[in-house]
């Protein structure tokens, strides 16, 4: 079912790659000389390519998607098809060269006459926080949720709690809420500092 949806999506069958096969060694060449990788949707595409090649674990990670304030910019949308008619333009999606190419285009100046680029680097840059609720109580587990917690379940990920990524400015004003509204004393939380070296990874 998965595979003629994505059939259905990208043209590309089962039997177009029958026999093909990503050299991975190839891949970490040509893009051994970039310091950064940008994508539309960096959460979905760097956990795929980490797991191909090391290398893509050595960059740094923009994400053209979640990291520009498409909605403050007035775009009803972040989805790169929206973006692009935003824009003024349309293109041929779901083929990587195109959309690619859609994805720079869209990075180009904004209302203020700086470039979303400018916006997405900038972003980028700022370590994000991320604070895990460990041994949270139970009952307050709908209190984190709306707060914008979210669940790991996966043990490989870290412990099995809630966790949110805040920016260095709400950090303190994080740990304060959740010594004061949700475990009733300081729990002692550490807050792990990430950067774009590690963030959208599957390590993180």
């Amino acid at each position: 079912m998965a595979a003629r949806l994505e059939a259905r999506i990208t043209g590309i069958t089962d039997a177009i790659v029958a026999g093909h096969r990503l050299d991975p060694q190839q891949v970490a060449a040509f893009i051994a000389p970039a310091v950064i990788v940008v994508a539309h949707n960096a959460a979905f595409d760097r956990p795929i390519v980490e797991r191909l090649t090391e290398a893509f674990k050595l960059k740094g990670w923009p994400c053209s998607m979640s990291q520009v304030d498409w909605k403050e910019e007035g775009a009803d949308s972040a989805k790169l098809s929206a973006l692009a008619s935003w824009c003024g333009f349309f293109f041929d999606g779901h083929r990587a060269e195109n959309d690619c190419l859609a994805g720079l285009e869209v990075l180009t100046p904004l209302a203020g006459g700086r470039t979303a680029l400018a916006h997405l680097l900038e972003t980028a840059r700022q370590p994000i926080w991320r604070i895990t609720a460990a041994n949270s109580p139970f009952e307050q587990k709908d209190k984190l949720k709306a707060r914008g917690y979210r669940w790991n379940g996966d043990d490989s990920a870290g412990p099995k709690a809630w966790y949110r990524d805040v920016a260095d400015a709400g950090r303190e004003a994080e740990l304060l809420f959740l010594t004061q509204e949700i475990y009733g004393y300081d729990p002692g939380l550490t807050p792990r500092r990430i950067t774009a070296f590690e963030r959208f990874s599957d390590r993180t």
